[in-house]
């Protein structure tokens, strides 16, 4: 039987400046931890993400940037993505080349993303059993998994509950 740590789906009335500040000291400390630098614009664009539970494309980014200071260049902002998702603070959802924040430490495991269909909140699940079996299932047909993605679309709670 496999068991899961789940980041559940946060309940749409919960104080979310709350999740913004935890992940911006967990970056903070995490930087710090590797010495690599949290540059302003780094924190910045963690911060764009981190504005909700929803994924957020690039230019989303840049356009929620703009509205407090100076357009950031595109390769700027794919950069600084670059650098969060290396730090696992971010987690890009492949299938719709977006990003959400992180929302636990999964010290180097990888993740399962729920997406809802409806209000597009995204939660997280550890998925380091999953992915084993997978590795292995691969490994057993001469496969060399490169990267691996596991993401789930469907309807939340709040929104199944709501229809």
């Amino acid at each position: 039987m496999l068991y899961y740590n789940i980041m559940l789906f946060p309940n749409p009335q919960h104080d979310h400046a709350h999740c913004t500040a935890d992940l911006i000291a967990r970056a903070e400390f995490t930087c710090a931890r590797r010495g690599s630098k949290l540059t302003h614009q780094r924190r910045d664009v963690l911060a764009c993400v981190a504005r909700s539970h929803a994924a957020v494309g690039a230019y989303d980014i840049i356009d929620r940037m703009a509205e407090h200071g100076t357009r950031p260049a595109p390769i700027t902002v794919y950069r600084a993505l670059e650098f969060l998702e290396a730090h696992g603070l971010i987690h890009k959802i492949e299938s719709r080349n977006a990003f959400v924040a992180c929302s636990h430490s999964h010290d180097g495991l990888p993740a399962a993303l729920l997406i809802c269909e409806i209000c597009g909140t995204v939660a997280e699940l550890d998925a380091g059993a999953v992915t084993a079996q997978l590795s292995l299932a691969a490994a057993a047909q001469g496969f060399r998994a490169a990267h691996t993605v596991i993401e789930m679309a469907g309807t939340c709670g709040a929104c199944a509950g709501g229809a």
